[in-house]
């Protein structure tokens, strides 16, 4: 991994940026090599619904987010707390897991604790 001061929008063409946000209508099904992926981060406890969405629209960014609905299910929970918004670091271990492993269950599985309120579809079966 390479840092530089330098913005996303300087360093790479709009068309290869992918900006990934819990928000997108669009379900990120593959990682392409020939795109750059930008995780949507704030560093914040609280959630801001869109704001991310936003940003990268007011920036003409493609959008994608975590298949998190198409392969995991709401657990029953007595706090009844579910969020598809996770840390940046457990953005990136999804990210690397399914880049090892191209399945998105194992990824998920090592990228979403149990403290978001979902669990994988087969484990909600059992």
């Amino acid at each position: 991994m390479d840092t530089t001061p330098e913005s996303y929008l300087d360093l790479f063409p709009l068309e290869a940026i992918v900006y990934l946000t819990p928000d997108s209508e669009n379900v990120l099904e593959d990682i392409d090599p020939g795109k750059v992926y930008v995780l949507g981060g704030l560093v914040d406890e609280s959630i801001h619904k869109q704001l991310t969405l936003r940003r990268a629209r007011e920036q003409s960014l493609q959008t994608a987010r975590l298949p998190i609905r198409e392969y995991m299910v709401k657990a029953p929970s007595s706090r009844n707390y579910h969020s598809e918004t996770l840390a940046i670091n457990q953005v990136f271990d999804v990210l690397s897991t399914f880049y090892e492993t191209r399945s998105w269950p194992a990824a998920l599985k090592a990228g979403v604790s149990s403290g978001k309120g979902y669990v994988l579809r087969d484990t909600a079966e059992q």
